[in-house]
């Protein structure tokens, strides 16, 4: 990228840390398969983790003088750390909205799911599916719905040109080709 143009975060809008805020009211809109990794990460905190920690933390409990005993103090640190998650995981699951990109009916226009390949001014080309903001993950071409490239691709069709709002400036960029992919194929 050249300089003075947003990094490739900035553009896709990803936030960096671990917890992406969603717009206010609104559906924590994810695939299948972010439903399922989301689903599947709390039950290991929960059932497997969750469970190992409290008892490191009995046992250096038992053990005496709390104040100096480094497995009492690292395990409710990370009991805290754990629990917090938990909550975190349990909040976007309640608020969540599973939307099957296969199931799409309306394939000639971009919409939740989409795996999107445009061009810009400089000839570039490049390929994006629009997921969830738990599941996004820009090295993997994955951006959320709620980023400036998919605000600026939904709803469009192959060959429209739309206006992409960069950290740069306004960018111009060409839908090529619009695909809706199944959910065990999507990665």
């Amino acid at each position: 990228m050249s300089e003075g143009r947003g990094s490739a975060d900035e553009i896709a809008g990803e936030a960096s840390d671990d917890a992406p805020a969603l717009p206010d009211g609104a559906k924590n809109y994810m695939t299948p398969r972010g439903y399922g990794q989301l689903r599947d990460e709390l039950r290991q905190l929960s059932r497997v983790e969750r469970p190992k920690v409290v008892e490191v933390v009995s046992w250096a409990a038992a053990n005496g003088d709390r104040s100096e005993n480094g497995d009492y103090i690292y395990g409710k640190r990370r009991l805290r750390e754990i629990d917090r998650r938990i909550r975190f995981l349990v909040k976007r699951l309640e608020n969540s909205q599973v939307v099957d990109p296969a199931q799409q009916k309306n394939r000639d226009q971009v919409f939740f799911g989409a795996t999107v390949t445009y061009g810009d001014a400089r000839g570039m080309t490049r390929t994006v599916t629009i997921v969830g903001v738990d599941e996004a993950d820009l090295a993997h071409g994955q951006v959320s719905w709620i980023s400036p490239i998919a605000r600026a691709l939904r709803k469009a069709r192959e060959g429209d040109t739309v206006d992409l709002r960069t950290p740069a400036g306004l960018e111009r960029i060409e839908v090529l080709a619009i695909e809706y992919r199944d959910a065990a194929s999507s990665s």
